[in-house]
Formats: C-alpha cells, sequence, structure tokens
C-alpha cells in the first residue's frame, strides 16, 4: 500500500513539476512573441532601400515613421522658455549691450533666438550675417545636410571657402536623419570633418565609442565653439590645448587669431559661437555619463513602442522624460532649481555685459585723450579676454544650466578682466589722473 502511495505522489509531484515547467516555457514564448513583435513595429521590414547618399527625411520616414514625425516636430512653434524656445525674437533688442559689445561684427546688426532644427539651413540662408559680410560655405557644416555630399564633390578646402552665397541654391534640407544615423544600420555616425579632425587632434578614435558617448558626439558636430582657419576658411574646433575656456584662449593666442577688430576700442576680438559641448564636459552630468541626448531626446512611449525622441527641444518642455528618469522628485521642484540657475546665471550675465561697456567707454576716452595702441595694449587685451568669456556663457544655449558653476566661474573672470581694463584706460585718461594726483 506504501509503495503504491509512494508512487502516486511521485507522479503528482512529476506531473506538478512539468506543468509548472510547461507554464513558464509558454510564459517566455509569448514574452519573446511580444518583444519581437515591439521590434518588428519599431524596426519594421523595410519600405524603402535607403541609399548612401539619400539626405531627404521623408524618405527615411517611410521606413521609421513615428521618429520622423517627431522629428517634423521641431518645425513646431512650442513657446518661449524664460532664456530661451522657439520664439525668434530678436536678442538685440532683448539685450541692447550686445550691439556695443559686438560692435564692428555683423552679430551686431543681427543676432536672433534660434528655432528648431527644421530651420537650420532656411534660417542661415535668410540671416542678415549672410548679406552684411558673405559669410563662407563652412557654415554650411552645421546648416546643411548637403555638406557630406559636397565635400566629397569638391574637397575640403574647396567647400569651406567658397562663399555661402555662391553655394547657397545647392542647399536644400536643413538637419537630416543622415547627419547622424548609418542609412544601412541605423548605427549614430559622425558625417562632419571638422569633429573628426578634432577628436584625432586630440588623440580620440571615435568608431571606438560606445553608443551613449556617441549620443553626445553626434550632437557635438555642431554645437560647439569653431573658427574659421586661414585663406581657405577651414572650419575648426579650438581644441589643441583642451576644452576649457582657459584653453580655447590658449589656442587662438598661439595663433594670434582674431575674428575682427573692435570698432570702438581697437581690440583684437574672439567671437565665442555655441559651446555646449565644451560647456557640458565640465559638469556633473558629463562626468555621471549622461549624453545629450537622454535630456534633449528622451526615450518616449509611442503606443506601445519606445522611441528617442526626435523633436528636439528645451527639457523643461518635458520633465518627466527629460529629468524624473533620474531625478525621482516633483517637476515643480525641478523647474525651481533650473530657474534658480537660469536666474542667478543671467544676473551674472548682466554685470558682465555693465563691466565691459565700462571698460569699452574708459578705453574710448583714453584714446580721445591720446593713448596709442602701445599704451593701451593691455587694456585692449583684457578687453578681448573679458568679452569671451562673456561670449562663451551668452551664446551658450543653456543659461548656465549645462554646467553651473564653470558658467559662474568663467562671468567671474570675465568682470573682473573688464574692470582692470577699465583700470589700466582710466589711468592712461589725463582728466582722470589729474583728479586723482588732486584727491578729487
Amino acid at each position: 500500500m506504501n509503495q503504491v502511495l509512494t508512487r502516486q505522489t511521485f507522479l503528482y509531484v512529476l506531473v506538478f513539476v512539468g506543468a509548472v515547467l510547461l507554464t513558464m516555457g509558454v510564459a517566455a514564448l509569448l514574452i519573446n512573441i511580444n518583444q519581437r513583435q515591439s521590434e518588428a513595429a519599431q524596426f519594421p521590414l523595410r519600405v524603402v532601400e535607403i541609399a548612401a547618399d539619400e539626405i531627404d527625411p521623408a524618405v527615411w520616414g517611410q521606413n521609421f515613421p513615428q521618429h520622423y514625425d517627431r522629428f517634423m516636430m521641431t518645425q513646431e512653434n512650442y513657446g518661449e522658455t524664460p532664456y530661451g524656445g522657439s520664439v525668434p525674437y530678436s536678442k538685440l533688442e532683448r539685450y541692447p549691450a550686445m550691439v556695443t559689445l559686438w560692435a564692428g561684427y555683423a552679430f551686431s546688426k543681427d543676432h536672433n533666438e534660434e528655432r528648431g532644427h527644421f530651420y537650420a539651413q532656411i534660417d542661415q540662408a535668410n540671416t542678415q550675417r549672410v548679406q552684411i559680410v558673405n559669410q563662407p560655405s563652412a557654415c554650411a557644416n552645421c546648416h546643411a545636410a548637403e555638406t557630406p555630399q559636397l565635400i566629397a564633390s569638391m574637397g575640403w578646402e574647396a567647400f569651406n571657402s567658397t562663399p555661402f552665397n555662391d553655394m547657397v541654391d545647392n542647399l536644400h534640407f536643413g538637419s537630416s536623419c543622415a547627419d547622424c544615423h548609418d542609412p544601412t544600420t541605423m548605427a549614430l555616425r559622425i558625417t562632419r570633418p571638422a569633429l573628426i579632425n578634432a577628436l584625432e587632434g586630440r588623440g580620440i578614435d571615435w568608431t571606438e565609442a560606445t553608443r551613449q558617448e556617441m549620443r553626445t558626439y553626434v550632437c557635438a558636430q555642431c554645437h560647439v565653439e569653431y573658427y574659421f582657419q586661414g585663406e581657405q576658411k577651414l572650419l575648426t574646433f579650438p581644441w589643441s590645448q583642451g576644452l576649457q575656456i582657459e584653453n580655447i584662449e590658449a589656442h587662438y593666442d598661439t595663433y594670434e587669431f582674431k575674428d575682427w577688430t573692435h570698432a570702438e576700442t581697437g581690440a583684437p576680438m574672439l567671437k565665442m559661437q555655441h559651446p555646449e559641448y565644451e560647456m557640458y564636459s565640465t559638469s556633473l552630468h558629463a562626468r555621471s555619463g549622461v549624453s545629450c541626448a537622454d535630456c534633449h531626446m528622451p526615450f518616449i512611449r509611442e503606443g506601445g513602442i519606445k522611441i528617442s525622441d526626435h523633436w528636439l527641444r528645451s527639457p523643461l518642455q518635458d520633465l518627466s522624460s527629460a529629468c524624473q528618469t533620474c531625478h525621482n522628485i516633483p517637476e515643480e521642484d525641478l523647474r525651481q532649481r533650473v530657474s534658480i540657475i537660469q536666474d542667478n546665471t543671467a544676473e551674472l550675465l548682466r554685470l558682465s555685459e555693465e563691466a565691459l561697456l565700462d571698460a569699452i567707454n574708459a578705453i574710448k576716452a583714453a584714446r580721445e585723450a591720446g593713448a596709442t595702441d602701445e599704451m593701451l595694449a593691455e587694456a585692449l587685451y583684457l578687453h578681448r579676454r573679458a568679452s569671451m568669456r562673456w561670449d562663451f556663457v551668452s551664446s551658450e544655449n543653456s543659461t548656465g544650466f549645462h554646467s553651473p558653476q564653470e558658467a559662474a566661474r568663467i562671468l567671474a573672470a570675465s568682470i573682473d578682466f573688464a574692470r582692470q581694463a577699465q583700470l589700466l584706460a582710466v589711468e592712461l585718461t589725463p582728466a582722470s589722473t589729474a583728479a586723482v594726483s588732486s584727491g578729487g
């Protein structure tokens, strides 16, 4: 009897274990099927084959409609943020000090808040700066998807040196899928020679970069400080000595480079562009491995599919996706933290502008009193140093958020250099010297 019960118990156990294993197997199969269905929906069978030279986002969009639809939203005006957004207001009107700070340079005539990536080429072609100085086609490196093809056909030097207005009829697309993605594998890639050259100069092989690193490198193709080198106007990143403002300054000083001569002081000036990558590189986010895309192209759900949001915009427009993935605190607290950083940075920017204006006026007064270039040499160099630091933060599109302490440090130095320039110029002005001597 006991043997019969033992055999029955064994059979029951065996059936139970078998049922459990079968259930687990079916569950695993269903999960696998669901995953494959999701993957198939996100990366479908190709509707069209994307040619190696295809730059029209609409063609790519036939295979990746969710990504394309989000990218096309970059043409939408989502409104203003406290210090940015998608409304193309005149920064010269909002911050009139810029007209004097850039006196003698095209930016003193036209400088607007940028719109979305959809307008990269449209707005570049229409800016007054193109009409004023007929910029080289090097500008198109970041504003036109045709750039890689034109470089391949014309050569790097000829492409960069050709006047932009002579090239504009060949430019029809702004940012494109092809700028960042391989058409066969969809892998992230770098398509702009200037970044490749700059990374090689720093001993970095971008082809060995991780995907997370590439989620920043593709942005660093354009969101950087740059200049036009030599007669060929070769687009160049001033990274030979590092990425911080002092390193960039040392690079320019080594070549005695200047973008223009200030119309009121005669100082050899440097115009900073939009050094988001350089500023970000000093941040806690960068040290923590957070990429540009994590915040500006966060993962979102489109139906049952997870995609990287190609509606590139301010993270303030979607704090839940851009910030709360890592920061488990209320949205309002996050928004307030951003506001504190940006308000403090904006205050420092205005103080820096005031100091620069005072320095410019003091140098003008010294010239009117008879001071020569030789006598003013140190004051002019301090003017250059102060201005490039103000411009580095002003033209960097985060109002300090990308690296708050670095932004504050740079602006503190700007104010210091501007006040030193002012004092040196005042010492060269006879009326001021006489007043000081008489105790006035």
